[in-house]
């Protein structure tokens, strides 16, 4: 599998030095070296704080780092992530790290693209108006070793400085906004150069990446083959109708669409009837 990849260049699409973490993985991996490309402002895409909004959807997003590094550097060969924050997708009340990978190779027109969700980040922010609030919300968004944030307001862009990591610079910004308007809004950076939390589920997703590029269709070879899909239907242990949990998860490749099913993804061949619509409507 490595020979598809083996000895070229990779780009890694990200002003936020998020090669530090892709790059010694993927180039070990796959055989490739990878470098960062020199002036790509990813920040054009949609910013955290909203001075940019961001228009596309998240691989959208990915997608087109991609493409803009790859028109920089003019190789075939390109990896980018895109994260977003805000409640987990079934714990709602859980913040979560949600990052979008996606390995884009031109030459053989293919992309392989994993997802990681995780409760694991620091994501927060809040209204403070004594440093008393300032320094306990810090203490809980692990500062300094992840950065701060301070605002006039929640979503204002008037008055923003990022990239906080030293009390020296913490105190001073949030008396002169709490001076001009009362109080201040202070919030995590999730950049990633800012955020070693965020560092680690990028990690993770790189790791995920790596095992899908290695992992190749049984019918042509490409490499890329991964779930894709699940077949609900897992029986209820006590009416034996089926559920809406997972009976399969549906694999497929993509690029010759070749597909194949792996039952009982979880282990179990039945569901418990509290997941059941018929014994707990």
């Amino acid at each position: 599998m490595q020979s598809w990849f083996a000895g070229r260049l990779l780009v890694v699409a990200t002003k936020h030095q998020k090669e530090t973490v892709i790059a010694p993985l993927v180039g070990q991996a796959l055989g490739v070296q990878c470098l960062p490309p020199p002036g790509l402002d990813t920040d054009l895409l949609g910013t955290f704080t909203g001075e940019i909004e961001r228009s596309l959807d998240p691989l959208a997003t990915a997608r087109q780092k991609c493409r803009l590094a790859l028109a920089l550097t003019g190789w075939d060969l390109a990896i980018a992530s895109e994260g977003s924050f805000g409640p987990h997708p079934s714990l709602f009340f859980t913040p979560a790290d949600d990052e979008i990978l996606l390995l884009i190779d031109q030459k053989h027109d293919l992309e392989i693209a994993v997802r990681e969700v995780s409760t694991q980040t620091n994501f927060a922010g809040a209204t403070v108006h004594t440093e008393d609030e300032l320094l306990s919300f810090a203490a809980k968004a692990r500062f300094p070793s992840h950065a701060l944030i301070l605002r006039n307001a929640a979503g204002e862009t008037t008055h923003l400085i990022k990239g906080i990591m030293a009390c020296n610079q913490l105190l001073p910004a949030f008396r002169a906004l709490s001076d001009q308007y009362g109080s201040a809004y202070v919030e995590t950076d999730m950049r990633a150069m800012y955020n070693p939390t965020r560092m680690k589920v990028i990690e993770a997703a790189t790791r995920k990446l790596i095992c899908r590029a290695q992992t190749a269709c049984p019918d042509c070879s490409t490499p890329g083959f991964g779930k894709t899909d699940i077949r609900p239907g897992l029986p209820c242990s006590w009416c034996g109708l089926p559920t809406q949990s997972a009976l399969a998860d549906v694999y497929t490749c993509l690029k010759c669409h070749y597909s194949e099913e792996k039952p009982f993804p979880r282990g179990q061949q039945v569901e418990n009837p509290l997941y059941c619509d018929y014994c707990n409507p």
